[in-house]
């Protein structure tokens, strides 16, 4: 049997890797070895290792590497926190290969360990470009030590290969996201209010803003402005999810929990929905505003539209259903009103996703099962003339 590790460290990415690991946890052929750290282990983030105990998978590493600290300091000391039970994990438990998701910097110091210790690494959603994170490099710097890629479109597939990687090792299979609109048997609208705990009884939008980690100040005062925007919308529900722990992120929970404080009847705050309740409210909501790669990968999927705004996921592929715009108040308040109104709305049912239609989990397992894995440790790179 092939010992397969995986990887999370949010709820956002146990989401995205849900099926992945189902597939993995039920194949004859594999034994799966959870790591299980990061967000997943903080109350202060919704303690979500839970809900993965509750969907029976086995983790036989759980990792305490988060400090209560979102500072750069705190960060750097986190991952090097996370690159010594990385380690540890891993001579423990010895995978033949191990399955890294997204661009995270606990993912990266995942990846450093794995290289060190001569395990391949299978990487999810490399070759995207989110211009306004410390995640740009991050997730380029784990292609690099990665062994086979699972991109989620064509191009992305290409800016790996442009990178040095082996054409054959490549795979443009969409984005895993997208499998669970497809396969889950989602929450109808009327049921939404008791899974939620919270009274739906006016048209809502979904608010998601995470730090902008290359400025200064996390992008809270980007966050200030769109509060700002959203009260001109009164007669609309807000339902805001906490953003990651990612450098500045305190500051943007402060400025929320405030915000919850003045607004009680019309915002739910929540430190994480878990995918079904996420992507059911999503389903039914009158537009995706903020900064989130959801907004981008999964939402189009539901013909709904998405206010993305500033630099965070600056260069990442957006379809038609995304409309792009600047911090400033004006800029949010346009591109809101576009988004609302009846005739971009009516646009949006006849687009296409660029990500996929919901098969990329499957395609994904069968490559991790049956990958020959003898000599993939050693790399080769391959300059753009000689392919």
């Amino acid at each position: 049997m092939r010992k397969i590790a995986v990887f999370t460290g949010t709820r956002a990415e146990y989401g995205l890797l849900y099926w992945i690991i189902k597939s993995l946890n039920e194949s004859v052929n594999v034994d799966l070895q959870l790591f299980v750290g990061g967000m997943h282990m903080s109350p202060e983030f919704g303690y979500t290792i839970e809900q993965i105990e509750a969907d029976g998978f086995p983790i036989v590493e759980r990792m305490e590497f988060l400090l209560s600290s979102d500072s750069p300091v705190g960060i750097s000391k986190s991952m090097g926190l996370a690159l010594i039970n990385a380690a540890e994990a891993i001579e423990r438990q010895k995978p033949d290969l191990i399955v890294l998701l997204g661009d995270r910097f606990e993912s990266m110091a995942i990846a450093q360990a794995a290289m060190i210790a001569c395990v391949p690494v299978a990487h999810i959603h490399g070759g995207e470009t989110t211009e306004g994170l410390i995640d740009e490099a991050v997730r380029h710097s784990i292609t690099k030590m990665s062994h086979l890629h699972f991109a989620a479109t064509e191009q992305y597939k290409r800016r790996i290969i442009q990178l040095g990687e082996k054409t054959e090792r490549v795979f443009n299979f969409g984005a895993p996201g997208i499998d669970s609109i497809v396969k889950l048997k989602l929450i109808e609208l009327d049921e939404l209010p008791s899974a939620i705990n919270f009274e739906l009884n006016k048209p809502y939008i979904m608010v998601t803003y995470h730090p902008v980690t290359l400025e200064s100040d996390g992008a809270s005062s980007s966050l200030i402005n769109l509060l700002n925007v959203l009260d001109e919308y009164p007669d609309h529900q807000l339902i805001i999810t906490y953003p990651n722990a990612d450098t500045n992120g305190r500051k943007l929970i402060k400025i929320l929990d405030e915000y919850k404080t003045l607004n009680q009847s019309r915002v739910l705050l929540v430190q994480s929905l878990g995918q079904l309740r996420y992507l059911s409210l999503m389903k039914y909501c009158e537009v995706v505003i903020g900064n989130s790669s959801s907004g981008l990968i999964e939402t189009p999927s539901f013909k709904v539209p998405t206010v993305n705004i500033g630099n965070r996921q600056k260069g990442r592929i957006g379809g038609d259903t995304v409309l792009n715009c600047d911090e400033s108040v004006d800029l949010i308040r346009g591109a809101l009103e576009k988004a609302l109104s009846k005739k971009f709305k009516l646009f949006c049912q006849s687009t296409i996703n660029p990500y996929g239609q919901g098969d990329s989990s499957t395609r994904i397992v069968e490559q991790l099962i049956n990958y020959p894995l003898n000599k993939i440790i050693n790399k080769k790179f391959n300059d753009l003339e000689d392919i």
